[in-house]
């Protein structure tokens, strides 16, 4: 019997003639952090948007913890936390009462809010106006309500954009800690290899809407000694997957 918190069939989205998501199936074991990886534009963000009911799937169809979308698409919101691509925020509310928001919808206690604050380290800037924040302070607020009531399920979208070295290190010691601390699982997207890498149990690199590879960081390393790269260079060897993906697109579209 398997353990998949989240598993998609052949999912597929089409924007009238462009697809952008093509036969993708998913398979998140529960309590680990899987790494979404791909260029920009393959198609990341579309999948998870189709994950949270943001875009309705053209085929195919997935489950979350056992519930079936679209028919359980609101007992699957409870139970998930997200950040896509740049939040939004009021920008003439402070950090906190902005947060202040989503607590109250979600009905959670007031110290959801602090504990929140504290956990992406804004503690301290509560209090300031959300169009004083910089780049990487919003990314940090937009994690900040994706945690709130700590869910068991986290699906967040590119979460280090516009952090210095500093805060990209902070926040990935703080999603790498989540399933241990909360025993949650976290479903993560970046066009990095080597930062998803440094977190990511399994893996799923994704180009031009088709998903390449599936599996275990441990297996993408064999596959990479297997095609003759050091396995300490996965790099490489994800540039080369996409690459030689890309090749063959032209070679069919000359055909």
């Amino acid at each position: 019997m398997n353990n998949y918190i989240i598993k998609t069939e052949q999912l597929i989205k089409k924007y009238k003639s462009f697809v952008a998501v093509n036969d993708v199936s998913l398979h998140i074991r529960k309590g680990s952090i899987y790494g979404f990886l791909g260029p920009n534009g393959a198609g990341k963000s579309t999948t998870m948007k189709m994950l949270l009911g943001l875009t309705a799937p053209t085929k195919g169809s997935f489950e979350i913890d056992g519930k079936q979308f679209p028919n359980d698409r609101l007992s699957i919101l409870k139970e998930v936390g997200s950040f896509i691509e740049s939040p939004s925020f009021y920008a003439n509310l402070t950090g906190r009462e902005n947060l202040d928001i989503i607590r109250r919808i979600l009905g959670l206690p007031q110290s959801a809010v602090e504990d929140a604050l504290e956990l992406v380290g804004l503690s301290e800037f509560g209090s300031r106006l959300a169009k004083k924040y910089s780049l990487g302070m919003k990314q940090r607020l937009g994690l900040a309500g994706a945690l709130l009531g700590r869910p068991p399920i986290l699906i967040l979208d590119e979460p280090t954009n516009g952090l210095d070295p500093s805060g990209i290190h902070e926040i990935r010691n703080l999603i790498k800690s989540l399933p241990n601390l909360y025993d949650c699982t976290v479903l993560i997207s970046s066009h990095m290899l080597s930062e998803i890498e440094l977190m990511a149990d399994d893996i799923g690199i994704l180009n031009h809407g088709r998903l390449l590879f599936e599996g275990s960081l441990d297996s993408l390393r064999q596959n990479a000694i297997q095609s003759g790269f050091a396995a300490d260079n996965l790099e490489d060897m994800f540039l080369t997957m996409v690459d030689k993906d890309n090749a063959g697109r032209k070679q069919r579209a000359i055909l």
